[in-house]
């Protein structure tokens, strides 16, 4: 992914009703999710939520999750790690390329 699409990926353009359409989470899950640390929309300057393609693949693995069983404090847990785990293979790939 260039870091242009990166960008554009997280730049909040959803409102919470066309989030909800969208995943079909209703807002009020929406916002406790938001609550509970599991999303974090972006924010207008008037406070109004704003999600993005990257809330929604979020979204979409939080349901995954939920449909395994899985509690809202475990998913956190499993999103935390998997960014970490991201993170680190992004890192391992720089310094691969870097040594050839």
């Amino acid at each position: 992914m260039t870091s242009e699409s990166q960008t554009r990926a997280l730049r909040g353009v959803y409102g919470i009703s066309v989030m909800s359409e969208l995943s079909g989470v209703g807002p009020q899950t929406l916002r406790l999710y938001e609550r509970r640390g599991l999303l974090t929309p972006t924010r207008t300057d008037g406070g109004t939520r704003r999600y993005s393609e990257a809330d929604l693949d979020t979204l979409g693995r939080i349901t995954a999750l939920i449909d395994d069983g899985v509690n809202l404090v475990g998913i956190r847990l499993i999103l935390s790690l998997e960014a970490e785990n991201a993170v680190l293979a992004a890192r391992i790939s720089q310094l691969t390329a870097e040594g050839d």
